[in-house]
C-alpha cells in the first residue's frame, strides 16, 4: 500500500492554482503525473499523492515541472474565482472512486486519441514524401525523356540528310549518255522499242560500275605462328613430378576461370568487387589491420565467387583462428588442404600454412595427437624450420603432462600441474 503524501503545499490565483509536491530523494524518471479536469496524481514509489479537485480546471493547458526535488504543477482554473479549499470535503469513498475510475478512463482515451493523431501525423508525412519523390521521378522520367526525343529527332534528321546527301551523289557519279545510248541513236533503222531496251541495258551497266568501285578490296590471308617457352622443373628426372606438376597446374588455371556469377550479390558490386582476387586482397588488408571481421566477410563473398582457390579458405582459417572459432578454422584448413592436390613443391608453403593452423586450433582444443600429426607433417615438408621444431617439442611435452597428470591422478597423488591445462600460443 503506498503512502500518501500530506506535506504538500498551494497557492492560487484567480485564474491559476500552484500546487508544490515533495518528491522525498525520488529520481526524476520515476515520477508519474496523471492530470484531468477534476484529479490530479503525483506517484513516486513507495509514495502517492492524489487530490479531488474542489472545481474543475482546463487539464489541456495544465503544466508540470519536476527538479532540485519537488514537482509544481500549475493547473488553469475553468472559472475565475477563488477556492475555499484544494480538495473536495467529502470523505465518501464511493464517490472518490468514481471520480478516480471516471478521471482513468478520460485519461486513455487522452492517450488513445494522442496515439491515434500522431499515428496519422507519421503517415501523412510519409504519404507526402513519397509522393514529393514520386513526383521528382517522375519529372526526371519526363527529362530524360525529351533528352531522348530531341536526340532522336536530332539523330533522324541526319539521317534523312546523309541519304539526301548519297542520292544526290549517286546523280552526279552516273553518266548522262552512255556510249550504248549513243550508239541507239546514230543505228539507222531502229525502233524506238530498241533503244529504250538499250538504254536500259547501259544504265544497269553503269550502276553495276559505280558499285564495283564502291566495293573495298578483299583481306588478305596469313597465318601467325605462336610458340610457348616449355615450361622446365627443377627437380632431377630420377624424382620427377612432372605429371602432379601438370595437373596441379592444370587446377589451378581451371580454379580461376571457375567463377560463378549467379550470386545475388552480384547485382550491387562494382566490377573489381566481382573478382574473387580483388576481394582476396582486400581480406588480406583488413587482417593485417586487424579487422579480422571484416577479412572474413571479404573472404566469403570471394568463395561464393569462386570455390576453388585453396588461399581463400586457408586465410579465412587464420581469422577464425583469432576470432577463436575454432571449429570453423578446422574446416576451412580441411577444405583447403584438399583443394591443395596433388602435393607438389610449387604448393608446400601453402600446405604447410594450412597444416599449422589446423594443428593449432586442435591444440587450443586440447586435441594435442591431431594437433601434433599435422604439425609434423608441416615439419617434414620443411624440416629446417626453427619455430615447427620448436612447436612439435611444446606439443609433445604437452601430451608427456597430460599422461602425467592422468597417472598421478588415478594413483590418488595430488597433481601440481597446473601449466598443462592453460593455453599457450604456437607459430599460425
Amino acid at each position: 500500500m503506498p503512502l500518501l503524501v500530506t506535506d504538500y503545499c498551494w497557492t492560487q490565483t484567480e485564474s491559476t492554482v500552484h500546487i508544490s509536491v515533495p518528491l522525498k530523494g525520488a529520481k526524476v524518471g520515476k515520477v508519474d503525473i496523471l492530470s484531468t479536469d477534476e484529479y490530479l496524481k503525483v506517484h513516486f514509489p513507495p509514495y502517492l499523492f492524489e487530490a479531488f479537485l474542489f472545481e474543475p480546471v482546463d487539464d489541456v493547458r495544465s503544466t508540470a515541472k519536476v527538479g532540485n526535488g519537488v514537482a509544481v504543477i500549475s493547473l488553469p482554473k475553468r472559472t475565475n474565482k477563488v477556492w475555499d479549499h484544494l480538495m473536495i470535503t467529502t470523505n465518501d469513498k464511493e464517490k472518490k472512486k468514481e471520480v478516480r475510475e471516471r478521471a482513468l478512463l478520460k485519461y486513455q482515451e487522452k492517450l488513445s486519441l494522442e496515439s491515434t493523431s500522431k499515428a496519422e501525423k507519421e503517415h501523412t508525412e510519409k504519404k507526402y514524401a513519397l509522393e514529393t519523390m514520386m513526383k521528382h521521378e517522375q519529372e526526371e522520367r519526363d527529362r530524360i525523356q525529351k533528352i531522348k526525343d530531341t536526340e532522336r529527332e536530332k539523330t533522324t534528321a541526319e539521317l534523312a540528310a546523309w541519304r539526301l546527301r548519297q542520292k544526290e551523289e549517286l546523280k552526279v557519279q552516273s553518266p548522262r549518255d552512255s556510249p550504248n545510248q549513243m550508239t541507239a541513236k546514230q543505228e539507222p533503222g531502229c525502233s524506238d522499242g530498241g533503244k529504250v531496251k538499250l538504254d536500259q541495258r547501259g544504265n544497269r551497266e553503269a550502276k553495276s560500275k559505280i558499285k564495283q568501285v564502291d566495293l573495298p578490296a578483299p583481306r588478305l590471308v596469313g597465318n601467325i605462328q605462336v610458340s610457348f617457352t616449355p615450361r622446365v622443373f627443377p627437380t632431377a628426372l630420377r624424382e620427377s613430378r612432372v605429371p602432379e606438376e601438370e595437373e596441379w597446374l592444370k587446377k589451378q588455371a581451371e580454379a580461376r576461370r571457375a567463377v560463378y556469377a549467379d550470386v545475388e550479390e552480384l547485382e550491387d558490386l562494382k566490377e573489381e568487387e566481382r573478382n574473387p582476387d580483388w576481394l582476396k586482397d582486400k581480406g588480406d588488408k583488413c587482417f593485417a589491420a586487424g579487422d579480422y571481421l571484416g577479412a572474413v566477410n571479404a573472404y566469403n563473398l570471394a568463395i561464393r565467387l569462386n570455390r576453388k582457390i585453396p588461399a581463400l579458405y586457408s586465410n579465412r582459417a587464420a581469422c577464425h583462428l583469432r576470432l577463436r572459432n575454432l571449429h570453423k578454422a578446422i574446416e576451412d584448413s580441411s577444405q583447403a588442404l584438399d583443394l591443395l592436390t596433388p602435393p607438389v613443391a610449387a604448393n608446400a608453403a601453402a600446405r604447410i600454412r594450412a597444416q599449422v593452423r589446423r594443428g593449432s586450433a586442435f591444440c587450443q582444443l586440447q586435441l594435442y595427437a591431431e594437433g601434433l600429426q599435422d604439425y609434423q607433417a608441416a615439419l617434414k615438408m620443411d624440416p629446417s624450420n626453427k619455430a615447427l621444431q620448436a612447436d612439435v617439442q611444446r606439443i609433445r611435452d604437452m601430451i608427456q603432462g597430460w599422461i602425467l597428470q592422468v597417472r598421478l591422478h588415478y594413483l590418488g597423488e595430488r597433481s601440481d600441474l597446473t601449466c598443462y591445462n592453460q593455453g599457450f600460443d604456437l607459430h599460425t
